[in-house]
């Protein structure tokens, strides 16, 4: 019970964050989201803060688990540019509370370098390199999630421009991370 009673509050948060932002919502609406009393949030949780990293948390392990799928069953690169893609455009409101949060709030600037070392680990397990470039590796990690959320925020189509040059240039930094 115990453990279902903080995924509810998570799963709750996470639908929260993603269609009302950071700062568009509460504990308290999370707590009855997740149909507890507003109290019920603060046993699990010490804040908002608190609950959005633990959400974070969850949005990369979808994503990580996504990947590690589609790469397990060899799927084309096209497929991973286009699940990268739509797992950023699914949570395109939470992405851009942490863009904003990551720059303004040092505990989500510790769960973003946190998230991103582990990323960078799971490439390396991945390739079975250990001991590969791990700035190489950011660098195209940086550049992937960042036309990632791009192409999810349509900013392509904003300035008149066709999505296929950016997602051709995702599928390149993929391929160069799948195979280096």
């Amino acid at each position: 019970m115990a453990a279902d009673t903080r995924e509810r509050l998570l799963e709750a948060a996470a639908l929260e964050f993603n269609e009302h932002g950071f700062s568009g919502t509460d504990t308290n609406r999370i707590a009855r989201r997740a149909g507890f009393a507003p109290q019920t949030f603060y046993r699990w949780f010490a804040d908002k803060t608190a609950i959005f990293i633990a959400a974070y948390q969850v949005w990369e392990d979808a994503e990580r688990e996504m990947l590690g799928t589609l790469l397990a069953r060899k799927a084309s690169t096209k497929r991973l540019v286009d699940a990268v893609v739509a797992h950023h455009r699914a949570h395109l409101i939470f992405r851009r509370s942490l863009r904003q949060l990551a720059v303004e709030d040092p505990l989500v600037r510790q769960a973003r370098i946190d998230s991103r070392l582990r990323q960078l680990a799971q490439i390396k397990l991945w390739q079975q390199r250990p001991d590969a470039d791990t700035g190489r590796l950011a660098v195209e990690l940086l550049k992937m999630e960042r036309l990632a959320d791009a192409l999810a925020e349509g900013e392509f189509a904003d300035l008149g421009l066709s999505a296929v040059a950016v997602e051709n240039a995702l599928a390149e930094i993929i391929d160069a991370l799948r195979n280096p």
